[in-house]
């Protein structure tokens, strides 16, 4: 498995008790939906490699966790990896969510502007999280926010947009 075809859950914070357990920050938005899980792949030098988890506890964003055939040598070892799963464990989105992973390529459709272009990456800032698209050779930044957005069609691969007054004409 790699990390092209997952997805991060989130991270190993700290040990739990001394039996070897873990404390996972989960960063979901529906920490319980992951109440059930068997296994999660651990970001080990670079590597996802399968854990198989005996027990989980889900309290808010965080979760303790008993791995089954751990030290606690070896749980310590793991705090700060990131976790990951496949991606078809992602729950289904509709209407205007999407995962920023799965509009790359779309095109973005302004509702003044018409077709700006294809969205190339999404930058994920702490205060805003823009879409960075590309028409011709020109990149342009619009932000991830529900006024912005009007439509997903998931179908088709566009986003219906209606931008800020001139923020496209700043790129243009």
């Amino acid at each position: 498995m790699t990390k092209e075809e997952c997805f991060q859950l989130g991270k190993i914070t700290k040990p739990f008790g001394y039996k070897g357990q873990v404390v996972f920050f989960l960063d979901v938005d529906e920490p319980d939906d992951y109440a059930g899980l068997d296994a999660v792949f651990v970001e080990v030098k670079g590597s996802l490699v399968p854990y198989f988890i005996k027990e989980i506890k889900i309290g808010g964003n965080k979760a303790t966790v008993t791995f089954e055939e751990i030290s606690p040598d070896e749980a310590l070892s793991l705090v700060g990896s990131n976790l990951y799963l496949p991606l078809k464990m992602l729950p289904k989105l509709t209407g205007n969510k999407f995962y920023y992973h799965e509009v790359i390529g779309w095109q973005v459709i302004d509702k003044e502007k018409g077709n700006i272009g294809a969205i190339v990456s999404v930058i994920d800032y702490p205060a805003q999280a823009l879409f960075q698209i590309m028409k011709n050779d020109k990149e342009i930044l619009i932000p991830i926010i529900d006024q912005v957005i009007k439509r997903v069609d998931r179908e088709e691969k566009t986003m219906y947009i209606e931008a800020p007054n001139g923020l496209i004409d700043l790129y243009l």
